[in-house]
């Protein structure tokens, strides 16, 4: 099992970055692949990002593609998501999850295992 815990998240002007993280506890990071998902008021929750366990594989929903960048630092059991040249549309909660199969990097959120609490991301004009 693993207890995931996301930081990072704020209020940022439309154009400006943010960086999330994922700090993991319990198994092994790597044992996993991770990915971000967001959800906004009144919408479902969509998939944004995914990694596989050694940073060799990346998907990108295609709303964040060339903005946003995932990555890991499995030394220090953490995951991250990069977030530049952010726009009002992209105002959700964030959600790190991983999964246990760490070779692949899904977009399906019912293959993830275990997920964080959230963070708010807030981009305003």
């Amino acid at each position: 099992q693993v207890q995931l815990v996301e930081s990072g998240g704020g209020l940022v002007q439309a154009g400006g970055s943010l960086r999330l993280s994922c700090a993991a506890s319990g198994r092994t990071f790597s044992s996993y692949a991770s990915g971000w998902f967001r959800q906004a008021p009144g919408k479902e929750r969509e998939f944004v990002a995914a990694i596989n366990w050694s940073g060799s594989m990346t998907r990108y929903a295609d709303s964040v593609r060339g903005r946003f960048t995932i990555s890991r630092d499995n030394a220090k059991n953490t995951g991250y998501l990069q977030m530049d040249s952010l726009k009002p549309e992209d105002t959700a909660v964030y959600y790190c999850a991983v999964d246990s199969r760490p070779r692949v990097a899904t977009m399906q959120a019912g293959e993830y295992d275990y997920w964080g609490q959230g963070t708010q991301v807030t981009v305003s004009l």
